[in-house]
């Protein structure tokens, strides 16, 4: 399904091609070497004096991680992450060996980011989430103190909407909408369109 973003100036056909679909082929897989490809990508996303704060935890379908990551979903996500081939769970680690990590969750978002497009440029999907337990994250992983867990991000192969509940179903098929830029780009002063 083609959702390309609609934007004021032409974009790169990776970046308007991203989007979050909750449509995946349960069969779908991903290879070791797309896999490794996405998680290449995050490695060389910038950070704050590169330290590097991004890990991942790696669940593939069928094996024990993914499914301590599923567990943690909260009820909405479940109904369609199952079908992903991957289960990720992205956190930031605070402190390293200078101390406090300045800014690392911006540096995880860095690193997901590149990752998301890597996925797309691999022919592949990854729709990231927010709803998950992340106390139950930090036990179910025996996070050490200066990780902080953020975000699960599914991957996976696109599927066919039919597959999804209604409400979701819907979701997947709207067009996708974004703030116009002149209300998010501004000079001079807060609230001034650059554009």
């Amino acid at each position: 399904m083609d959702k390309s973003a609609e934007s004021s100036v032409e974009l790169h056909p990776i970046i308007a091609a991203r989007w979050s679909p909750r449509a995946l082929d349960p069969s779908g897989e991903v290879g070791e070497r797309s896999l490794r490809a996405l998680l290449e990508a995050a490695r060389w996303a910038p950070s704050d004096g590169n330290t590097q704060p991004a890990r991942y935890l790696v669940g593939r379908r069928g094996d024990d991680t993914y499914a301590r990551i599923f567990d943690l979903l909260n009820r909405g996500n479940k109904t369609w992450a199952g079908a992903a081939a991957v289960l990720l769970l992205a956190c930031a680690v605070t402190v390293n060996e200078k101390g406090t990590i300045p800014h690392a969750e911006y540096g995880v978002g860095l690193a997901s980011e590149n990752l998301v497009l890597q996925a797309v440029a691999e022919g592949l999907v990854a729709h990231q989430m927010g709803g998950f337990n992340t106390e139950g994250a930090r036990l179910v992983f025996a996070l050490p103190d200066d990780v902080r867990p953020l975000a699960v991000i599914a991957i996976g192969r696109p599927g066919s909407p039919d597959a999804l509940p209604d409400p979701l179903k819907a979701k997947e098929l709207a067009p996708r909408r974004r703030l116009p830029l002149n209300q998010i780009a501004f000079t001079g002063e807060w609230g001034r369109p650059a554009f």
